[in-house]
């Protein structure tokens, strides 16, 4: 009867007061979030504390109103934890102390599979921030950004597809990085690691 019920019905049912459905929807997503999140951190302990976390938020948010159903629930979860793994990342400096000796080196204790999984989730975010605030911008200056960067075009081809001469793709350009900035900052956005 369970996987009968869609996870929106759960939502709106645990909203409404049954707090069952919290129990139903965190059963029916125990083993992929979890195993979603042990694939990130490699740690059984420090997976089910950000699991726990996940929950902790979802339920927050829910009991405020604030879950709006654009998405589905599981993308939406997975999402949550995915940003507390990489905030666990940042405020947790898992880099070992150096005392000078060799055997102690800090690349020896610590995995390079650790390290690229660290980065790897930082740039994930770093990615999504900055496409989000792309689409921010006015169409022209979205289209010679995502030509340059993500089509890696020269300003000469951004001219000959747009029509435009390449002093006003130029400008395009110098527009939109300005205009970049200033979401950034006033997003309080870090785009580095």
């Amino acid at each position: 009867m369970e996987l009968q019920i869609k996870d929106s019905q759960l939502v709106r049912q645990y909203i409404n007061g049954d707090e069952r459905a919290i129990e139903m929807l965190i059963h029916r997503h125990n083993a992929r979030l979890t195993g979603f999140i042990y694939s990130k951190v490699g740690d059984r302990e420090l997976t089910e504390d950000i699991f726990q976390d996940t929950f902790m938020k979802v339920i927050r948010t829910l009991k405020r109103g604030a879950y709006n159903e654009e998405g589905k629930f599981l993308p939406w979860v997975m999402r949550i934890a995915h940003n507390l793994i990489i905030d666990h990342f940042r405020k947790n400096n898992r880099m070992p102390m150096y005392d000078g000796m060799e055997s102690n080196h800090v690349f020896s204790l610590m995995g390079d599979e650790q390290l690229n999984a660290e980065k790897q989730l930082i740039k994930e975010q770093i990615d999504h921030d900055l496409a989000r605030m792309i689409k921010q911008l006015p169409e022209d200056q979205q289209e010679v950004l995502q030509m340059r960067l993500y089509k890696d075009m020269s300003f000469k081809e951004i001219s000959n597809n747009t029509g435009v001469s390449i002093n006003t793709a130029l400008g395009r350009m110098r527009y939109a990085l300005i205009n970049l900035r200033k979401l950034v900052e006033a997003n309080s956005i870090v785009l580095t690691n």
